[in-house]
């Protein structure tokens, strides 16, 4: 589960540029998840599904058009 997690995070880090604990503020509220990730750990299923819900906010909003806000 948190292998899928880590995968999403670094494909987001790669497509914003973004450094790992920018992401993991952004996304998570937590600069060190990323960090912690990548070292083996875990996070709760619904923590998991709160991050992957704001990384799809997150690339939505950067996807949308000064013209979408008006």
């Amino acid at each position: 589960m948190s292998k899928k997690l880590l995968s999403e995070l670094e494909a987001f880090m790669a497509q914003t540029g973004l450094s790992a604990h920018r992401v993991g503020m952004l996304c998570a509220k937590n600069g060190r998840i990323i960090e912690r990730l990548r070292s083996g750990g875990r996070v709760w299923p619904e923590t998991e599904l709160e991050i992957l819900k704001n990384i799809d906010l997150e690339r939505h909003r950067r996807s949308a058009t000064p013209e979408d806000a008006a």
